[in-house]
């Protein structure tokens, strides 16, 4: 029983998705972080599903696809992981030192540089969703479930960068060792899964989320001293979008 307490506490976070309420205490914590990626499948399926009707049963326009396929991941997630991106590139763009960095990532306050980003983010997104093809929607759609399955890996072995916050009391309240097992599992089978439906596509895609990870541990730990919730919510919208334009690129090549 307590599995399905950790399960709706990672849902009711990471997601809208309506759930019944879960007590936050320690033993339903253990394990939450194991149930990340039921967040991306949701949001990998409604892609899917939506992706195949436009496609396939409808005359819509090249436009009106790539907008719907990139609002649908913000539908779903509520927009959590774009407001760690946003007080990111906020920080990111500020070059001060690192206590600066981190005092602007705990600023409500938008900067300007996370609304020029956010544009260039969604402006990218929608480029790049208008030269999805039918043939590449099912590989697409299981990128969200391996790039939180990462985001997952990093909140349970990566240093965090302060002692307090959300994300440490994820990393506090996991059984780390557990979890990591269980997040290397859920990336290995979509890694499986992709490889079987397009084994050059799966490739490019699985290269390009294992070189955004590389750079979030190395980004996190010399601008910030470790990760923070904002830095994973970065990572994680960093992380689509590479798999998403690896994806793309397969498609032109022979």
């Amino acid at each position: 029983m307590y599995l399905l307490r950790s399960l709706a506490i990672a849902i009711s976070m990471y997601s809208k998705i309506p759930v019944p309420m879960a007590d936050w205490n320690e033993k339903n914590m253990k394990y939450a972080m194991c149930f990340f990626p039921v967040v991306g499948a949701v949001t990998g399926g409604l892609q899917l599903f939506i992706g195949y009707l436009l496609l396939e049963y409808t005359s819509c326009g090249t436009l009106f696809f790539a907008i719907a396929m990139a609002l649908i991941p913000v539908l779903v997630s509520g927009g959590i992981h774009l407001d760690g991106f946003a007080d990111t590139v906020d920080a990111l763009s500020s070059y001060g030192d690192r206590e600066k960095k981190l005092e602007i990532l705990k600023d409500p306050n938008t900067g300007a540089f996370a609304v020029i980003g956010l544009c260039v983010y969604f402006l990218a997104d929608t480029a790049l969703w208008s030269e999805v093809t039918m043939e590449l929607l099912p590989v697409i759609a299981c990128t969200y479930m391996f790039s939180r399955s990462l985001s997952g890996i990093s909140v349970v072995t990566f240093r965090a960068a302060k002692n307090s916050g959300l994300l440490r009391t994820f990393q506090d309240g996991a059984q780390r060792k557990r979890v990591r097992a269980v997040l290397i599992l859920w990336a290995c089978a979509c890694g499986g899964i992709m490889l079987y439906l397009s084994w050059k596509t799966a490739v490019i895609v699985i290269l390009a989320a294992l070189l955004v990870f590389l750079y979030y541990h190395r980004m996190s730990r010399k601008q910030f001293g470790g990760i923070t919730g904002d830095l994973a919510g970065y990572f994680l919208q960093v992380c689509e979008l590479a798999m998403l334009a690896g994806a793309v690129l397969s498609r032109g090549m022979r």
